[in-house]
């Protein structure tokens, strides 16, 4: 079933209970002479009126972390020494693993270490990426560093810093870094597998780690043909589990497709071609977890609030019944039906839109609770 048909699915389940109680309604108003009579069904009455309902694209997904990346060794071969277990967090300037037992160390940064760090090597953005680093872990107390593209004495000096950090003698101290002994990364690297063993050898192009940012994340599946109704930057309710809903906020939409299930297999030998009503694309919401709150890959509901509707009519969900041939009518306090038109539903508020059948103060039954 698609998300789509399953969303039908939902406002159908939305509306049975009222839909029972019409049956109930019908019969008190049609008795039949060969049925024992029915027991009442326990009214109330509430009031139609004017206000705002919130459209909403409800979605399940996982709550775990953004990101996905790897760490590939590029220094001399050798036999790995050391590495973090899954579950560790590793920040700007800690190490990574041990190959030889020499570290190699995370910096933050778009641009990926390719070459050796010296002063009087070229220009280049990987040289302001490692100076901003420098400045941010504090070796640069005199401010005598330009952030910029050059390698400067001031760049020199600051390593040689970052090196007494470690535990260098001041005669180890060269104010170089040879490539492979820091990995750039977009953030902080929350190791989720250690794809080599200590003890292995690792060379040149060996991935050693997988692991993700250390920012949570809800990440759900969005139907393609809701792509266009949720933007980055929309509101969100997250509900988990044994815990009160939170807020958040749509980070990404995905822009590539994937379908559900595969191949559609309706065509001659199950080989028909992907049914567009499965695609989806992946949905990246940001949100902060509770404290204390660190289950990881936890189901969660996920709420989008793409749209408000002011200035409305609205009536409880459970005042909608069936109507014969089809739609939906509600009763008035007098007891006559009407036929009437819903719009939006609010399942979070039990509110209902109404587009055409009643005015604003008219009551209509509801089941009494």
């Amino acid at each position: 079933m698609s998300r789509r048909h399953a969303t039908v699915a939902a406002l159908a389940v939305a509306v049975a209970a009222p839909l029972a109680a019409g049956v109930a309604y019908a019969a008190r108003s049609e008795p039949h002479a060969a049925q024992p009579p029915m027991a009442a069904v326990a009214v109330g009455a509430a009031e139609v009126t004017k206000g705002t309902i919130t459209e909403r694209t409800q979605l399940s997904g996982v709550l775990g972390y953004a990101g996905s990346y790897t760490v590939d060794h590029q220094g001399a071969p050798g036999v790995l020494t050391a590495a973090p277990r899954p579950g560790a967090t590793i920040g700007r300037g800690g190490v990574l693993y041990r190959v030889a037992d020499v570290p190699v160390r995370l910096l933050l940064g778009a641009v990926p270490a390719y070459r050796d760090f010296a002063y009087g090597m070229s220009a280049g953005p990987d040289v302001r990426q490692l100076e901003r680093n420098l400045v941010a872990m504090g070796f640069d107390p005199y401010r005598r560093i330009t952030v910029d593209r050059h390698f400067s004495a001031a760049t020199a000096a600051a390593i040689r810093r970052w090196e007494a950090s470690w535990g260098r003698e001041s005669w180890q101290r060269t104010g170089r870094l040879a490539q492979g002994q820091v990995v750039f990364l977009a953030g902080p690297l929350r190791v989720t597998e250690a794809k080599v063993r200590v003890g292995a050898a690792v060379g040149p192009g060996t991935t050693v780690l997988a692991g993700t940012s250390t920012t949570r994340a809800v990440i759900a599946q969005l139907d393609t043909s809701e792509r266009g109704t949720v933007r980055a930057g929309d509101r969100v309710e997250v509900s988990l589990p044994d815990a009160d809903p939170i807020a958040g906020r749509v980070t990404e939409v995905g822009q590539v497709a994937a379908v559900e299930g595969g191949e559609d297999n309706s065509g001659p030998q199950g080989q028909g071609p992907p049914n567009p009503d499965l695609a989806t694309v992946p949905l990246t919401v940001a949100v902060r977890p509770p404290r204390g709150f660190g289950l990881d890959q936890s189901p969660v509901s996920v709420d989008i609030i793409t749209g408000t509707r002011r200035n409305v009519l609205l009536i409880p969900i459970a005042a909608l019944l069936a109507r014969p041939g089809g739609g939906y009518q509600v009763r008035l306090a007098d007891g006559s039906a009407i036929k009437v038109e819903p719009g939006v539903f609010d399942e979070s508020t039990g509110q209902v839109e109404i587009t055409e059948g009643l005015t604003a103060g008219q009551q209509v039954e509801v089941p009494s609770p």
